[in-house]
């Protein structure tokens, strides 16, 4: 295995860059806005496929 050549931490000595006063803090409570909207095309997919299929069976039963 090589050996690292680059330390993985900054060192101490050089400040991390300040975040502006603007920036918007990330709160880990709340799940992305885009998982919702994903769920709800997925859930309404899977009804619409559904659904299509239930009407070929009927359409086949009825021939």
């Amino acid at each position: 295995m090589p050996e690292q050549t680059t330390p993985a931490v900054p060192p101490a000595s050089e400040p991390l860059p300040a975040a502006g006063s603007a920036a918007r803090t990330y709160k880990e409570d709340k799940p992305p806005r885009g998982l919702y909207v994903r769920v709800f095309i997925y859930v309404v997919a899977t009804h619409v496929l559904l659904a299509f299929l239930s009407f070929l069976v009927i359409v086949a039963k009825t021939r």
